[in-house]
Parts: structure tokens; sequence; C-alpha cells
């Protein structure tokens, strides 16, 4: 027998975050559960050095909703939300990062969200930020400079929780840094973006993997690259085909 294809697919990168994948699992499932949606999550661990491996593969066999790929080495957050995408069998992705940071609480009003007023894409904006004064006020100039460069309005591009279509992600261009820039990508495909207030948590375990300055020097040579693809864009739309 064929099995169901789930309504969403959750895309998870994982690196280094074994005390917090169960909770995180339990989470998922339970939102989902009471969201009453087919679902499916894909963990990606992206060359972890700690027990995160083993513990998604105990996830996997708990949860038959559950499902995941490990990277033969550490690619990166892009490579391994690229490697998700590819992943995934539902037509609708949502993305979150795996530090429990992201609340899965706020998915099912986003997936409400997206399809009503020709929504297609859902960006979560962390109207509280439970992060130091630093990431905060690095995190506020960087959105500053973001939007200015690339002509956007997003208020919260740090913010991994997401909801998009697939079909659309798979045409995205794949490179380092590429998930920073989802929306403005994702716009020069065709997608009606909304943006959502959702909570945000601090981290209970785990370390950060990001470093203010190398963030902003590689994100600075990223948004030049995207800045160009905007300029050089082709857009186009069939009006007529051969039977």
């Amino acid at each position: 027998m064929a099995l169901s294809v789930p309504e969403i697919s959750v895309v998870v990168p994982v690196y280094n975050e074994e005390d917090n994948l169960r909770v995180l699992a339990e989470e998922i499932a339970g939102v989902m559960a009471r969201a009453k949606r087919s679902w499916e999550a894909v963990f990606v661990d992206d060359g972890s050095t700690d027990g995160s491996l083993a513990i998604l593969r105990d996830l996997a066999e708990r949860f038959p909703e559950i499902r995941y790929i490990s990277l033969d080495a550490n690619s990166g957050q892009s490579a391994a939300f690229a490697a998700g995408f590819r992943e995934a069998a539902a037509g609708v992705i949502v993305t979150m990062d795996a530090d429990l940071q992201n609340d899965p609480a706020d998915i099912p009003a986003m997936l409400d969200r997206c399809g009503r007023d020709g929504v297609t894409m859902v960006v979560g904006w962390r109207a509280k930020r439970k992060d130091t004064w630093t990431k905060r006020l690095a995190s506020r100039f960087g959105n500053a400079v973001r939007n200015r460069i690339s002509r956007e309005t997003i208020r919260d591009t740090g913010c991994s929780l997401k909801v998009m279509p697939r079909e659309l992600l798979l045409r995205l261009p794949v490179f380092n840094g590429a998930h920073r820039f989802y929306p403005t990508l994702m716009r020069l495909e065709g997608a009606v973006i909304a943006e959502v207030a959702v909570n945000h948590r601090p981290r209970r375990a785990g370390v950060s993997k990001y470093g203010i300055w190398d963030r902003a020097r590689k994100t600075a040579l990223d948004l030049l690259a995207v800045r160009w693809l905007q300029s050089r864009h082709i857009a186009y739309r069939i009006k007529e085909r051969s039977p």
C-alpha cells in the first residue's frame, strides 16, 4: 500500500543539539496533533560531533512521522536546509532551529495565515527576543542594512521559523548563507509574503553556533551577491504552449 503524503514537512537542521532534540520532537508532535494536520519532521544532522545523531535514530524509531538524514561533514545551515528540502515529501515546508528558541506552538497560526489573501510565504519575527543585548543590537543593525541594500521590508530575517512552498524553494540558488535571504529570493520567484509575530525563548542547553562579527562579515558578502541576483533576475510567464 502506498504511503500517504503529509501536508506539512518540518525541516530542522541539527548541529550538536543533543540536549534539545527530544524536547523539540515531543513539542512538534504535540502541536501538530492538536492542529490535526498530517505531518513529518525531517531532521538534518549537519555533521554533529556529540550524541545528536544517536538521538535522531531513536526518535525516528519512536515517531513514525520523524525522519532524519545525516551529512558526512559539517556543511553549514544553508546546506542542511537545502538537503532537507530535497528530502521532504510535503508541498508545504516549515523551517525552524533545533535549539528550542523557536516555539513550535507558533506553527498552526503561521500555516493558517499561509494561503489567505494570496500569501504563499509566512515569515516569523521575534517580537520579544530572549538574546543578549549585543545580539539584539547586531540583529537590528543587520536587518536595517540588509533591507536597505536588498530593498526589502522584512523585520527579522534571522528568524528561522518560516512557512514556504517546497516548489518555489527548490528553484532557489543554493549557496552558503542563502537561508538568511529566503524572503528576498522567494519574492523573486513570485512569493507573496506575510510576517507574523512569534514567541522567542531563551536557549536552555547547548551553545550558539554563530559569532556576531564573523556572521556580519560573511553576510555582507552574501548581501552583495543577492543584490546582484536581484538586478539580473529573469522573470517570464508562458502565454501559450502547443497541445
